[in-house]
This record gives C-alpha cells, sequence and structure tokens, in this order.
C-alpha cells in the first residue's frame, strides 16, 4: 500500500458536474481529490481488506442472531422494548437488506482492525461506485496508469444485482432523505437511479412528506400508499420520530431493514469483542462504566453509541484528550475502544470503506485526514490495484 501523487485530470471538476457528483467542492473546499492515490498490491486487497471484511459480516451475521432473542443484548444495545417484537419478526422474516460499509484502519503492514460497521445509512456509495471507476478508466487511457491497473470495486454492478432481487410491486420504489442535506439526497438519487435500471419505478420524497392515511398507514405527497421504501435517515432517528410508534402496525416494508438495529450502532463494537476476543480484526472495546475497561489503561478512545461524522468521538493518549470534535451527541451513551494502530502516510491518515451489497464485499473507498478523526470535511480519495 503506497499514497503516491498523480495528475489531475485538467476537467474532473466539470465531469464531477456533468455526472452528477454536485458534493465534489463542497462550499468550495476539496472533497474529491484525485492529486494522489492509493495503491494496492492484489494480495493486499484479497487477503487483508476483502477476507477481513467477509470475515466481519459473518461476525455481524452471528450477534444479530444472538441479540435478536436475548433481552440482555438489546438492552445493552440501547433498543426499545416496545421495538423487539418488531425487530424478531423482521430477523426470523429474512427482510432483504441492501448494503453496508465497515471502517477499517490499514496501512498494509498488518491486519486490518474495525474502527465501526456503517450497517443503516452509508454514504460516499456514488464517488466510491462511479467517479473513482471513472478516474481510474481515464487514468489508464491518458497512461497515467498501467494498462493492467485495477480497481477493487464492483458495487455498482451488486447493486444493480440486488436491487433485481428486490421483488417488483404494483405501487413505486420509494426513496427518501432530507432533501436539504445535499450529499444525502445525491446518495438517494444514485441509488434510484440504479433501481431503475434494475426494473423498478422509482419514486423520490423527502423524508418530511411522508404521511398517514385514515388507516393510520404511510402514504407519499400524492396519498398513494408506500408499500416499500428505502430510507437514508438512521432507525434511532426514525423509531422516535412522533410516528415511530406506528411503524410496527404499519404495511410498510423498509430498507435498511428493521433488524439492521441490531447493528446500526457502535455498541456492537464491544459485543464482537466479547464473541471474538483477540479476532485480528477488532479492537478491544468494552462498554464505558465496565470494570474489565480498565485493560484499555490510558489510550483509547471514547465513542457515542450513536454518531455522525465522527462527532463527539474523543481520543486519548496516556489519558490525555488529544482529539475531541463538538457534535449533538454528548448525551448519549458510550463505548470504549483500544486505539488502531497507526496508518499514516504523508502526513495523512486513510480509512478505508470497506463496502458490502447484501453480505458480499463489493469494493472500497478512502477518506484521508491529516486529524485523528474522520470527519465530514474530510477528503475521498481514489485507489488502483497495481502489482
Amino acid at each position: 500500500m503506497r499514497r503516491v501523487p498523480i495528475a489531475e485530470r485538467p476537467n474532473w471538476r466539470q465531469l464531477a458536474d456533468e455526472y452528477g457528483f454536485s458534493y465534489a467542492m463542497p462550499d468550495g473546499q476539496k472533497y474529491w481529490d484525485e492529486s494522489v492515490c492509493y495503491q494496492f498490491t492484489l494480495r493486499e486487497i484479497e487477503d487483508d481488506l476483502e477476507e477481513a471484511t467477509s470475515e466481519m459480516v459473518a461476525l455481524c451475521g452471528e450477534l444479530a442472531g444472538r441479540a435478536v432473542r436475548d433481552e440482555a443484548y438489546l438492552k445493552r444495545l440501547a433498543i426499545p422494548e416496545s421495538f423487539w417484537s418488531f425487530i424478531e419478526t423482521s430477523w426470523n422474516r429474512s427482510d432483504m437488506s441492501l448494503y453496508g460499509r465497515f471502517d477499517f484502519v490499514y496501512g498494509g503492514n498488518g491486519p486490518a482492525k474495525l474502527l465501526e460497521f456503517n450497517a443503516d445509512t452509508p454514504t460516499s456509495a456514488y464517488e466510491a461506485a462511479v467517479f473513482q471507476w471513472l478516474w481510474l478508466e481515464d487514468r489508464i487511457a491518458t497512461g497515467k496508469l498501467p494498462g493492467s491497473a485495477d480497481q477493487f470495486n464492483s458495487l455498482h454492478d451488486k447493486l444493480i444485482a440486488r436491487f433485481k432481487a428486490f421483488p417488483r410491486f404494483g405501487t413505486p420504489f420509494h426513496m427518501t432523505a432530507f432533501s436539504s442535506e445535499l450529499e444525502d439526497r445525491k446518495t438517494v438519487e444514485y441509488l434510484a437511479d440504479c433501481a431503475r435500471e434494475a426494473g423498478h419505478q422509482v419514486k423520490l420524497i423527502d423524508i418530511a412528506d411522508i404521511g398517514r392515511d385514515g388507516l393510520n398507514q404511510f402514504v407519499d405527497d400524492e396519498n398513494r400508499p408506500i408499500q416499500r421504501i428505502f430510507k437514508l435517515y438512521p432507525w434511532e432517528w426514525l423509531i422516535h420520530e412522533p410516528f415511530g410508534a406506528a411503524i410496527p402496525q404499519a404495511r410498510t416494508t423498509w430498507i435498511e431493514p428493521a433488524w439492521k438495529m441490531l447493528l446500526s450502532t457502535k455498541a456492537i463494537l464491544p459485543e464482537l469483542w466479547k464473541i471474538a476476543p483477540g479476532h485480528p480484526n477488532l479492537l478491544e472495546a468494552y462498554h464505558e462504566g465496565d470494570p474489565a475497561a480498565s485493560a484499555l489503561a490510558r489510550d483509547h478512545v471514547a465513542k457515542p453509541i450513536f454518531s455522525r461524522e465522527g462527532a463527539n468521538v474523543e481520543i486519548k493518549r496516556a489519558g490525555v484528550t488529544v482529539a475531541f470534535p463538538e457534535g449533538p451527541y454528548d448525551q448519549v451513551p458510550r463505548v470504549l475502544q483500544a486505539l488502531a494502530p497507526d496508518a499514516v502516510f504523508d502526513g495523512m491518515r486513510p480509512v478505508i470503506g470497506s463496502w458490502i451489497v447484501d453480505t458480499e464485499p463489493a469494493g472500497i473507498g478512502i477518506r484521508e485526514d491529516k486529524g485523528l478523526v474522520t470527519g465530514n470535511l474530510s477528503r475521498f480519495v481514489p485507489h488502483a490495484i497495481i502489482d
């Protein structure tokens, strides 16, 4: 694994506009950065990243299977009791999942270490699936990369194939997010394109425009029943909305499914460690307040079990706080996790997002930052496989 400077395409901003990648330069700041790329060997991809992803899929499946019928697990995962039966039914029914993203620290000289699992509402799908693939093709075509260069990236094709597996109903495949959040809206628009390519009729709707009819069923802004909906909106927010209590009784099918609540919390980190202590792809982790957490001594990361974009993540070295981005999650329960081994390239710290579609590894996207915490402004950098 290497971080390698490479010439930018002179027209990449124009291409971003043409392809709908409108958040490549949010507020004039560069989010997409192709002045460098990360280069991997095929062995690093297959043995260290793809295999680690498959290992985490299996462990998370084991955790969900244990937790769904165990009140002690459900309480530790901070799931409201009123949703336990709903989640169990979703799990027993094998409600279909679309995708997820494991975030790893990896530097090419040891096993990839899991930071967290974005099981419910991962973003950066478009740039990982499409725009970095276009970058690879362009760089090969202009001789900036060898003709044999490749990418760990089957995300686009697998998303389309997964959408083809969803049954077609007589009603539209609804998809929703907060339209005011540009990245969320564009992510849903991209997934809607994948669904259309798979043969579905799609209806995009702002989450604020979802309503209920006289039978307490969910309807769209044209008062049509919502039979199935993909939501880029976290379950932990959804169930606490004023209409949240109506969700288990409604006939709407949700994607991601209700059983993903078992995994869409950082509270899974200590639970995974209990299941597989010492696993090479896990970092030691405990619930805050657990006496066993003393094993982490004075070097650890404290993470709110529900948070986004690195907010309120506290990093301590030798007992001293060295990073603590502000955010709205300061009253949320936390887990403590061992510090990951340093992976620093030219002063930058990459985090590798390893995508799954259903349960299959589907490719990677890389965010990097000079800081210790990957946040909203961390840059997305493309990658290539070059042996």
